[in-house]
């Protein structure tokens, strides 16, 4: 099967995509554009402080570029391109609890990290990308204890398969059916005299 068109990696932060995506771009020979870094040209500083992207500029920017046959990578993907950029797309999944520990682990504040286990917890990303490129187009993986070269040699797998995924979305909340499981996932970290 002969690709024109973009492969879009993505999912919520912590997930591997720049990772998996840096080790996928030169197995498929491909050009890797990662969102982020071209965001940065892009942002601006909300009224809270925090980074805002002008999605739609850097939309534009990316399209401006060699967006044909690149590998492009971010969280952002849906946001950015349009169904005819892509002919595939890995939404890189994570299960919560995993992705809560690498995102701390990180330095992430708080608030931070909760925001994004509840996005994947619900599949934010995941339902964003198959309402955008649509479910033939869109791939998941689990990355939660999958190495990132396993992760990109089953995209490049899938890829060169041209089918589409069979298996049903992953639904990480029937791993969570109990609100104990769901507290203790979205809890802040105690830190107070009494919990030591």
């Amino acid at each position: 099967m002969t690709q024109t068109r973009a492969v879009g990696i993505t999912g919520t932060p912590g997930t591997g995509k720049k990772s998996v995506s840096r080790l996928l771009a030169p197995k498929l020979h491909r050009e890797l554009l990662e969102l982020n870094a071209l965001a940065a040209s892009q942002s601006v500083q909300d009224d809270f402080g925090e980074l805002a992207v002008d999605v739609n500029a850097l939309g534009r920017d990316i399209r401006g570029r060699r967006l044909s046959g690149a590998v492009v990578s971010g969280h952002l993907l849906a946001d950015v391109l349009k169904a005819s950029d892509v002919d595939f797309v890995a939404v890189l999944r994570c299960d919560p609890a995993v992705l809560k520990r690498r995102l701390s682990s990180r330095g992430y504040a708080h608030e931070k990290v909760l925001e994004n286990v509840e996005a994947e917890l619900i599949g934010v990303v995941l339902d964003a990308a198959v309402r955008r490129f649509g479910p033939s187009k869109v791939h998941e993986y689990d990355t939660s204890r999958t190495k990132p070269a396993s992760v990109a040699r089953k995209i490049e797998l899938d890829l060169r398969s041209g089918l589409p995924q069979t298996a049903p979305w992953r639904d990480w909340t029937l791993g969570y059916d109990s609100s104990t499981r769901l507290r203790s996932l979205l809890s802040a970290p105690r830190t107070d005299p009494a919990s030591t």
